[in-house]
């Protein structure tokens, strides 16, 4: 079985998809990007702003799961710029307190809406 998560704290999805799926004892959560869940206006102010935004919608949408970043075990960070990786690595690590998740960073050519950045997670449920 699977349960859909989603919340009006995090941006509805722009796609054929949900903002997480519970399954198997894991929360899967969809790539985020920094839209503002209240407004919908993408930020895209500078790298920092835009990677706490997208950190504040992983959060909503574990909250909605009644999870907390320290349930997260895997999350993947996308970056159109390489260059940007000190930055986000120095505010990623600022969400976490205590045995970090595994994870990878690598550059892509292209995000959603021309983001930044997009960080996806796997979280366990257990």
């Amino acid at each position: 079985m699977k349960e859909i998560i989603n919340t009006k704290e995090a941006p509805q999805p722009i796609g054929p998809y949900n903002q997480a799926v519970a399954a198997g004892g894991f929360l899967f959560i969809s790539g985020q990007i920094a839209i503002d869940a209240k407004s919908g206006n993408l930020i895209t102010d500078d790298i920092a702003i835009e990677t706490h935004t997208v950190l504040k919608n992983l959060k909503a949408i574990l909250a909605e799961a009644g999870l907390t970043f320290d349930h997260i075990v895997k999350t993947t960070i996308f970056l159109s710029d390489m260059n940007n990786f000190a930055l986000v690595n120095e505010i990623y690590g600022s969400y976490f307190f205590k045995d970090f998740p595994a994870r990878e960073t690598v550059e892509v050519s292209v995000l959603p809406k021309n983001m930044n950045v997009e960080i996806s997670a796997i979280a366990i449920k257990a």
